[in-house]
């Protein structure tokens, strides 16, 4: 089999990178993998204890199929693992029914034939008390959604490539990737090792291991905050992750331990990132006063202060959609870069396709929205 054959490099073996890994092992690649830290990380989008699964998308209907192929593959990494990476308990959707994303996500649930719900003010309101409600809100409750253990699922999709072969440089930070003859060479402070290709999977540190990428990824700055509830109705039998579309864009997930929310903020409301290595984790009091708002105007039993407050980088494109194919001039360097805040969900999806990319050329998934190849023809 030529996977057999090939070696391949992954730099970066976070989010994107050790499921990148796991499918590249599991189709008998020799892989070798790269991390300035060690898989699981704090230090950038991956931290957070929990992120949302969805099987609706706000932002493209296109991206079902692909969601639906990484449903697949988290179901196959927890049956070879034996780890709960994830638990589907739901995600509300919840925005005003004219706003452009509650009308993307409902045409995604139709053109698919997606399990949902869509609850009216009343039943919103009786179901989920701890909301409240504006007028002309609608509701989705997409069934198949709930939340991810991302540090835990790094670990296990690193864990599962070593076991069917895969070596990790953990503490060891890529220097350069150049263009050889035959392949790719990977530098780094210890020396350089030859590959046939490379999957570059290096999350807010792409420009400046890359700088002369043709795209811009703007790096920025996130803030999680846990809040605790005042009541139980967090709590119930039903404990679904929620976004809210407007008029403040935010997310939110009950925690599994059953103690307290997390909250998040969309791209707009967090500041830039200049160097990715002196990322400031102090926040500041008045970054939080978005997140009262918030709290007094949708979610009123959540205790204003919060217990816990955590900082995070992620990379957006102008496009909001991920740079996935071949570098330009370097074809034997497979990019996945600026996923723009909904990765996550993806990662198994777009580490198998990586491997497609780096062992075959090509893909058979639909990826011909975000491929860099269309991007460079433009």
């Amino acid at each position: 089999m030529s996977a057999a054959r090939k070696r391949v490099a992954v730099v970066g073996v976070g989010t994107m990178g050790s499921q990148a890994a796991w499918r590249l092992a599991a189709r008998g690649a020799e892989v070798v993998g790269y991390d300035r830290f060690a898989p699981g990380h704090d230090r950038s989008a991956a931290g957070g204890e929990t992120r949302i699964f969805r099987s609706a998308h706000f932002e493209d209907s296109r991206y079902v199929p692909l969601l639906q192929h990484a449903d697949a593959l988290w179901e196959r990494l927890q049956q070879e693992t034996g780890r709960e990476l994830r638990r589907l308990t739901g995600c509300l959707l919840m925005g005003p029914t004219g706003h452009h994303q509650m009308a993307t996500v409902l045409e995604s649930i139709a053109e698919h034939g997606l399990d949902h719900e869509v609850l009216d003010v009343e039943l919103l309101a009786k179901r989920f008390p701890q909301f409240r409600i504006e007028d002309g809100d609608a509701a989705v409750l997409d069934r198949r959604a709930g939340f991810i253990r991302p540090e835990l699922t790094i670990q296990t999709a690193a864990r599962r490539a070593e076991e069917l072969g895969a070596r990790i440089h953990r503490y060891t930070t890529v220097r350069d990737i150049v263009p050889v003859a035959n392949g790719v060479e990977i530098r780094t402070d210890a020396g350089s090792e030859h590959f046939d290709t490379a999957v570059v999977t290096v999350g807010p540190w792409v420009n400046d291991l890359l700088p002369e990428l043709p795209w811009e990824v703007d790096i920025r700055r996130l803030i999680s905050a846990w809040y605790v509830p005042t009541t139980d109705a967090w709590f119930g039998e039903e404990r679904p992750a929620f976004i809210r579309t407007a008029p403040t864009h935010c997310y939110g997930l009950p925690s599994p331990d059953g103690v307290s929310v997390k909250l998040g903020l969309s791209r707009a409301l967090h500041r830039p990132v200049g160097d990715p290595n002196r990322l400031d984790r102090e926040v500041a009091p008045e970054e939080l006063e978005i997140f009262t708002e918030l709290i007094g105007r949708h979610m009123p039993d959540l205790n204003p202060d919060p217990t816990r407050i955590s900082v995070y980088m992620e990379g957006y494109t102008e496009s909001s959609r991920p740079l996935v194919g071949p570098l330009p001039g370097a074809e034997n360097v497979v990019l996945l870069a600026g996923f723009s805040g909904h990765g996550f969900k993806l990662s198994p999806a777009f580490g198998d396709i990586a491997a497609d990319l780096a062992l075959d050329g090509a893909s058979p998934q639909p990826v011909d929205f975000i491929t860099t190849l269309d991007r460079a023809k433009a």
